[in-house]
């Protein structure tokens, strides 16, 4: 198949005197190829015959396979590896070689893993398959390539520059390479597998993939394409955002990105749209818009462009929300007296008016739930704000003001009444058509730390069931706050079912604050099982919860010196119970109710011998929750204080526990 006329000439003249001789002539001729008069020639001679290898079938994958590694290959793998190859013997033996030495296993997920990676031998080889095939096949692999899977068929000969009938030559020609194949359900067509649309995008120049993907994305514009799908192109393109139609097209994506949760990818789309140093030249709500996005991810960026466009944002709603965002970032930061002046100086220009006050309070319950992320701008605010739990809750602004005056003051345990009887306000008059889910949950987790579990985990599973919280930030400790529910009141598999939820995406060694308290719960979880096994795996691949000092990793402090107290060493677990109250008590969360590190420091003093230090945390849990009525947190100090007296006090202790346990399902565990 590399022979040049001359030679093929000489062979088509051979071939003719080779009758009646002991002779074997072999020719190879590769697939796609345009037919020359000396390959008919060669071809039509009287004893030609011509001989099409059919693909490797699944078995020949694995006996391909196991010639080159000496490892049998899981059978998904060769199902999986005959369709990403289509069978061609070139290509499984280049993905194969690359799977080697990448140190990717032979399974199904392994070849599920090689799109995420660079593989060299195989991605030579779809090249020097590629750089054979005439310009159009060529074409129409990077159209699909550039499109995606699925690539409508249309779109892609279009992308190609190619006719329908040219177009379906070199769709054909790639299916037969192995390279592609058509979609079974729609009229679209895709690469066999992600290191094949890697190895195409990879050998084609720079300047042209861009090119492709500004074409694509006004192909899809014009045919009416999601947002989202046309602004990937865009970011991959060199068109410029100052046209209107590519402008519209990020602002759009980007709004459906801050819906779904997704808002440093909105950032990513907006910043296309607003150039570093020219934010005051462009539209001030495109600013604002960024800003917004920007005060989720990069707060000190979201707080300079919000800084500059507030007072020129045209749209009320927008206006708010830059306000709103604006707040809430200051307070992130530290800046309490910026966020309070604003604040301030909203109340005054809308006073008298219903309007007015409704969205203070809604901007100061916003204000509120974001000093929750800064330690000194939470102590300032504790210091100065009122915490007065006599609001109505008649609108959802008043409701969720309510609700973050609540769950601050149960966690400080101040006026613990008020604060329950405020959140069964919250969750009585609102629901998840009014109210947005950070307040419900607030409002919940309210229950949660005033010792009502059944009640907490009632409200946890309507709010769950009722909402699209999967799209918020903060679904992952949603979710962790109702296991915690369930596992206090022992369901525990259905604990471990949500936690594993709340982490399915999630690489736990890079878990970020979010992902804190669904670990910590988990942890808790394993141990209340009696799965040292599985909590010290767990453990082993968790990130240090000292590095950070935001309130979400105490909890997780505390699940690991419990476990360190599990495996016998008692001074590293007081090592890490003792920092989880000392971080507690930094984030006033002083109500015993909301974590139990006293009760297992208790038990780690117990173990190295210190009783009154045991003594002295079991009573000043038991003065707290006595007159708070915190029932499962009473019985918890009652219980340590039975396991630290002597024989003649344990027994009126342990009475005593067990009565005031028994309505709320929890056990001793003496």
């Amino acid at each position: 198949h590399e022979a040049d006329p001359v030679s093929l000439r000489c062979l088509a003249y051979t071939a003719r005197r080779l009758a009646g001789l002991p002779v074997l002539l072999a020719l190879g001729r590769r697939d796609g190829d345009a037919w020359t008069p000396l390959d008919e020639a060669a071809m039509t001679q009287p004893l030609c015959r011509v001989v099409r290898p059919r693909p490797l079938t699944a078995p020949g994958v694995g006996r391909v396979a196991r010639r080159l590694t000496g490892a049998d290959p899981e059978t998904r793998f060769q199902t999986d590896c005959l369709a990403a190859t289509g069978g061609n013997p070139l290509l499984v033996t280049g993905l194969v070689t690359a799977l080697r030495e990448r140190g990717l296993p032979l399974t199904g997920a392994g070849l599920d893993a090689a799109g995420d990676h660079d593989l060299p031998a195989f991605r030579e080889c779809v090249i020097r398959l590629l750089r054979r095939q005439p310009p159009p096949t060529v074409r129409a692999a990077q159209a699909v390539a550039v499109l995606g899977d699925a690539a409508d068929r249309e779109t892609c000969a279009q992308l190609a520059r190619a006719d329908a009938t040219t177009f379906a030559r070199a769709l054909s020609a790639l299916d037969s390479l192995g390279l592609a194949h058509a979609s079974s359900r729609t009229d679209g067509w895709s690469l066999t597998h992600p290191a094949v649309r890697n190895a195409v995008l990879a050998d084609t120049p720079a300047g042209q993939r861009a090119a492709l993907h500004g074409r694509a994305a006004r192909l899809l514009h014009d045919g009416g394409a999601p947002a989202s799908d046309i602004a990937e192109h865009l970011l991959r393109s060199r068109v410029t955002a100052d046209q209107p139609w590519a402008r519209a097209v990020l602002r759009e994506a980007a709004r459906k990105a801050m819906l779904d949760g997704a808002a440093a990818r909105a950032v990513e789309l907006l910043r296309r749209c607003v150039p570093d140093g020219a934010a005051d030249a462009r539209d001030p709500d495109l600013v604002a818009e960024l800003g917004i996005a920007e005060s989720r991810v990069d707060t000190a960026a979201g707080i300079r462009h919000l800084t500059a466009v507030l007072d020129h944002v045209s749209r009320p709603g927008l206006r708010f929300a830059s306000l709103s965002a604006l707040v809430g970032g200051l307070a992130r930061t530290g800046q309490v007296d910026r966020a309070v002046t604003l604040l301030a100086r909203h109340r005054s220009a809308m006073a008298g008016t219903a309007a007015g006050a409704a969205s203070a309070r809604l901007l100061e319950a916003d204000m509120l739930m974001a000093a929750t992320d800064n330690l000194d701008a939470y102590t300032e605010l504790l210091n100065t704000e009122s915490f007065h739990m006599d609001l109505p809750g008649d609108t959802p602004e008043a409701r969720a003001l309510l609700a973050w005056r609540a769950v601050i003051s149960v966690c400080r345990m101040d006026h613990v009444p008020q604060a329950l009887t405020a959140a069964d306000t919250v969750i009585r008059m609102g629901g998840p058509t009014t109210d947005s889910t950070v307040t419900l949950a607030a409002a919940a987790s309210v229950l949660l730390y005033g010792d009502r579990p059944h009640e907490a985990d009632r409200a946890y599973r309507q709010l769950m069931d009722g909402t699209d919280a999967v799209r918020s930030q903060a679904y992952p400790t949603l979710l962790a706050l109702g296991a915690a529910a369930g596992e206090r009141l022992g369901a525990l598999d259905e604990a471990l079912r949500t936690t594993a939820k709340a982490l399915r995406k999630t690489r736990i060694a890079r878990a970020t604050r979010y992902e804190a308290l669904p670990l910590a719960v988990r942890l808790h979880t394993f141990l209340d099982q009696g799965d040292l096994t599985a909590a010290t795996g767990l453990a082993a691949e968790m990130p240090d919860p000292r590095a950070d000092d935001d309130w979400q990793w105490n909890e997780l402090l505390c699940a690991r010196g419990r476990l360190r107290l599990a495996q016998g060493e008692p001074r590293a677990a007081l090592r890490d119970l003792t920092e989880c109250g000392h971080r507690q008590r930094a984030w006033h969360r002083t109500n015993p109710a909301v974590s139990f590190w006293w009760y297992w420091a208790g038990r780690a003093h117990l173990a190295v011998g210190d009783r009154t230090a045991a003594v002295e945390l079991g009573e000043w849990a038991v003065g707290l929750a006595r007159p708070a009525g915190l029932p499962c947190a009473l019985g918890t100090g009652l219980e340590l204080l039975a396991e630290a007296a002597d024989e003649r006090d344990r027994l009126a202790l342990l009475d005593e526990a067990e009565s005031v346990l028994a309505p709320t399902r929890a056990a001793l565990l003496l």
